[in-house]
């Protein structure tokens, strides 16, 4: 990050770690690595997204149109790399998983031109969100069956990524223990958002250090401005989409909600590791329905869906050109030209025009 990002960061006092479920009381979080094959926390990051309606900005700023997760929007490392190097404070690089596109290709050899680096699948070609997820759990699974998996996306703004993680670990810490539980994290709006998730807090179910674990009452993607405003003032939560399950959970979850995409992903398993591996992803992608998780998975969820709220965060889904220049300005952080681009940021081409 950026030292312009790293003079802004504020401030914020570290919570208590242990885990109190209703009850009961857990001690202190001690660190501890589980061997890889018994339940290991796994990271996958979400790296398939074409990033349409960010081209024209990072046509400007870089000269080509490149998705924008390859994009160094916030200083020198692209976004995929800054979630790569967040999600390693907690989770080493042989248990992190990067789902890409074919079409990707150059982009992908960029980042990951050195040995040592994460797993890299390619997709054929896209089928949506919930695939990468099952596509990802279904990998995972057949190494470590009671893995512990973390979703990220690869184009998010995180400015206090220590407590961020923290709070990741948290998570994922209540999911070990009570696995058949999904853990979306969930923060506060700053508006009536209509181009996020929202999610409506119901009973606590838990305590994880001072933050309350709340069993999701409903999710809605996207909703209209009316329910978004209704939202708003009765305390829902925008869908960071960070979220944390076991694989087993969520492949069963699939099973339920996307049964035609599970079926195709899940006879992947036969494959795995043997010279057919790769005609049988094309196979299987070649057939497979589209489906979007949030709208195809969360929404419809019949596993116990929960939501631990994120707080001292500074976050943003760079969905939009807006979104990206408010976060410049906001974060006073100012990107040099690049590729025959112009500086985009504090003192640089910051209106913006459709």
């Amino acid at each position: 990050m950026s030292q312009q990002v790293v003079a802004q960061r504020k401030h914020v006092g570290m919570r208590s770690n242990g885990l109190v479920l209703l009850g009961e009381v857990r001690s202190r979080r001690q660190h501890q690595e589980t061997p890889q094959g018994t339940g290991s926390m796994w990271a996958v990051v979400l790296a398939g997204g074409e990033g349409v309606r960010l081209r024209p900005l990072v046509r400007r700023a870089f000269g080509d149109e490149r998705p924008k997760q390859f994009c160094p929007l916030f200083g020198s490392r692209t976004l995929l790399r800054q979630t790569l190097d967040r999600v390693g404070r907690l989770i080493p690089p042989d248990r992190t998983v990067v789902v890409g596109l074919e079409s990707h290709e150059r982009y992908l050899a960029q980042e990951f031109g050195e040995p040592g680096g994460p797993h890299v699948l390619k997709q054929p070609q896209s089928r949506g969100t919930a695939a990468a997820v099952l596509f990802a759990s279904q990998w995972i699974a057949a190494r470590d069956p009671r893995a512990t998996a973390v979703f990220f996306p690869s184009d998010h703004f995180v400015l206090e990524e220590e407590v961020f993680m923290e709070q990741v670990s948290d998570a994922a810490r209540f999911v070990k223990r009570q696995p058949k539980w999904i853990v979306l994290l969930g923060v506060q709006p700053g508006e009536p958002e209509t181009e996020y998730g929202w999610i409506e807090p119901g009973e606590r179910v838990a305590w994880t250090g001072l933050r309350p674990v709340y069993r999701v009452r409903q999710f809605l993607e996207k909703p209209s401005r009316e329910v978004a405003q209704t939202l708003f003032v009765q305390g829902g939560l925008w869908n960071t989409l960070v979220f944390v399950a076991e694989v087993g959970t969520l492949l069963a979850t699939g099973r339920e909600c996307v049964p035609s995409l599970s079926e195709r992903i899940a006879r992947l398993s036969a494959f795995w590791g043997s010279e057919h591996e790769r005609w049988a992803v094309r196979q299987a992608y070649a057939l497979a329905p589209t489906a979007n998780f949030s709208q195809a998975i969360l929404e419809a969820c019949l596993e116990p869906l929960a939501v631990l709220k994120v707080s001292g965060l500074t976050w943003c889904d760079l969905g939009s050109p807006d979104r990206v220049l408010k976060t410049l300005a906001g974060c006073r952080i100012e990107v040099p030209a690049s590729g025959g681009g112009v500086r985009l940021g504090q003192g640089g081409w910051t209106p913006w025009h459709r």
